[in-house]
């Protein structure tokens, strides 16, 4: 009798240390550790706020695509939605972090950032479902704002000189860009026909989570 007592207390103890591993998790997790949480079919939810080409171009296995620019009109059915911790997703952490803030501003409190986004994923061979390949939101600014910029030297250099006004001016951009964490430049691009090829019905996305957390 008190074998089988001293392994229901041991037993009881297991379970209270697995359903306290997601209720401890730190701002910034790794890789490795949503990977183990996933792996143990642990309460979380994997939100990733990438635009909906990103996601279809790769995304981890079971996340929802709940992209930055859509979060703000959406973030109270989230609230009401979500009762498991959420871990956020990006390409390298920034727009993650953003879309924590957002999600920080409502009742939210247990929200998480995956250190280095969906890159450090890969990095760590983690599993990825992969679609039609398209150019992140972060190539696509380094691109136009570095053709903008050899565009505006170029023709300062073989036409007028206030061509260059253009190389500056996107140069002037970054930085303003750097010091307010924000991108003008990418919230142009995500309306881009190219980075709308995918969808996202953020409605089935808030169903989806519904469904999941009553189970």
């Amino acid at each position: 009798m008190l074998a089988i007592l001293c392994v229901e207390s041991l037993s009881c103890s297991l379970q209270r240390g697995a359903m306290s591993t997601t209720t401890h998790l730190p701002e910034i997790v790794d890789a490795a550790t949503v990977a183990e949480l996933l792996e143990r079919h642990e309460p979380v939810k994997i939100l990733d706020v990438r635009t909906p080409a990103e996601f279809e171009s790769v995304h981890i296995p079971g996340s929802y695509n709940v992209p930055l620019d859509l979060l703000p009109e959406h973030r109270d059915e989230l609230e009401n939605t979500l009762r498991s911790p959420a871990v956020l997703v990006c390409r390298s952490g920034n727009r993650a972090e953003q879309a924590a803030n957002l999600l920080r501003q409502t009742k939210l409190r247990n929200v998480h950032i995956l250190e280095g986004g969906i890159t450090a994923w890969q990095t760590a061979g983690k599993p990825v479902n992969k679609g039609q390949q398209r150019w992140s939101l972060e190539r696509q600014v380094r691109g136009v704002a570095g053709t903008l910029v050899l565009a505006g030297v170029i023709g300062g250099l073989l036409f007028k000189k206030p061509v260059t006004l253009l190389a500056g001016g996107v140069g002037a951009g970054l930085a303003v860009s750097a010091v307010t964490d924000t991108c003008t430049m990418a919230n142009l691009l995500i309306k881009l026909p190219y980075n709308r090829g995918a969808s996202c019905d953020m409605s089935a996305v808030v169903e989806r989570l519904a469904s999941a957390e009553s189970r």
